[in-house]
């Protein structure tokens, strides 16, 4: 059995934010390398008057902590994480949608995806000598939809078909 390599798992920001017409999908990631969905699951042990054990789980506050963001005017992404840090946006202004696909057959058309709202929120920004760094936090919101993607010529184009259907 083989195992999929950390590229299989490509996770894409509409850099559009909020804007009608096609999202303008900037991929995470470029000078990272470790990206990871924290689910974050909301789960706590009590016990009752009975002195009997039991188990709330209350779902997941999913979260990606993107630490490296190195700012460059050419990325669609650049001026709206520029705009949020530097006039400390908040609400709507920061709210876009997210995808992630799996790419587990690189041979195949269509390619497993989900989709969902969140809040995307510069943690700082400055850095070091390496060069001027915005890091960024992106908080899911709800609405999440699992569909396909096709990927050509560097374009996605979302299906709200699922893989295999």
């Amino acid at each position: 059995m083989s195992k999929l390599t950390r590229g299989a798992y490509r996770t894409f920001l509409d850099a559009a934010f909020g804007g009608t017409g096609t999202p303008k999908w900037w991929r995470l990631g470029k000078y990272t390398d470790d990206l990871s969905v924290n689910l974050n699951p909301d789960v706590s042990s009590n016990k009752n008057v009975w002195d009997e054990s039991y188990v709330e789980d209350n779902g997941y506050e999913p979260s990606i902590e993107s630490t490296t963001y190195y700012a460059d005017p050419t990325d669609p992404i650049y001026p709206k994480l520029r705009d949020m840090a530097m006039n400390r946006l908040k609400g709507d202004d920061c709210r876009t949608t997210i995808l992630e696909v799996i790419v587990e057959d690189t041979a195949a058309a269509k390619h497993r995806a989900w989709k969902e709202d969140v809040v995307v929120k510069p943690e700082e920004y400055g850095g070091n000598t390496s060069g001027f760094q915005i890091p960024f936090s992106i908080h899911f919101d709800g609405n999440r939809k699992e569909g396909s993607v096709t990927i050509a010529d560097g374009a996605l184009t979302w299906d709200d078909a699922k893989v295999g259907e």
